[in-house]
């Protein structure tokens, strides 16, 4: 294993476990909250795609009403703020993702590719990646398309494809750090 993959499994592990020993009282107040604001326990876990296509459980604050499927004006709050994936620091200390790396789907995306394009499966998924960064505001633009589902699947998947496998192939410390900055002053 390489100096850089080793480093990376060490890094996302302690910096997750540190995450969570100071952020543990504010994750269990936005999950108080959202269990209310949801009438849920607060939680929204769903399987993903994950690392060699295996599936795995991520873990979310839920931002949407269990009986209304609508989103509330906290969880709107919540997914603006990114404050929702802080329960993905469960998932790193897991080893199911990493900090930086493409960001994990449901099945029927990441699991179905082939030829160069699956060697964004050989990744750890990530909490951030460029395509996330560059598609921060995914929701709003799908729901400004007349299809939103072709949409995203003949537009936006094949770009986070393309975006993922340039990470593939350029990945460093450096990179990593680079988008985690990125991702912090685009917040």
């Amino acid at each position: 294993m390489s100096f850089y993959k080793y480093f990376k499994i060490c890094y996302d592990w302690f910096v997750a476990l540190v995450l969570l020993l100071v952020l543990w009282p504010l994750l269990l107040v936005l999950i108080f909250v959202s269990a209310f604001d949801t009438a849920s326990n607060g939680l929204f876990i769903q399987e993903r795609v994950g690392q060699y296509g295996r599936l795995f459980n991520i873990y979310k604050i839920r931002s949407i009403h269990r009986f209304s499927n609508k989103q509330s004006q906290f969880g709107e709050f919540l997914r603006k703020s990114k404050l929702d994936e802080l329960p993905q620091l469960i998932n790193i200390l897991k080893l199911e993702m990493s900090f930086v790396g493409p960001r994990p789907d449901i099945p029927g995306y990441y699991d179905k590719l082939n030829g160069e394009n699956s060697k964004v499966l050989e990744l750890k998924p990530g909490i951030t990646s460029e395509a996330s960064i560059k598609y921060r505001n995914e929701e709003s633009m799908l729901r400004e398309q007349e299809n939103p589902l072709k949409y995203n699947d003949e537009v936006l998947f094949p770009d986070k494809v393309k975006l993922n496998l340039k990470y593939y192939y350029e990945m460093s410390l450096a990179t990593d750090f680079r988008i985690m900055l990125k991702t912090v002053f685009k917040i």
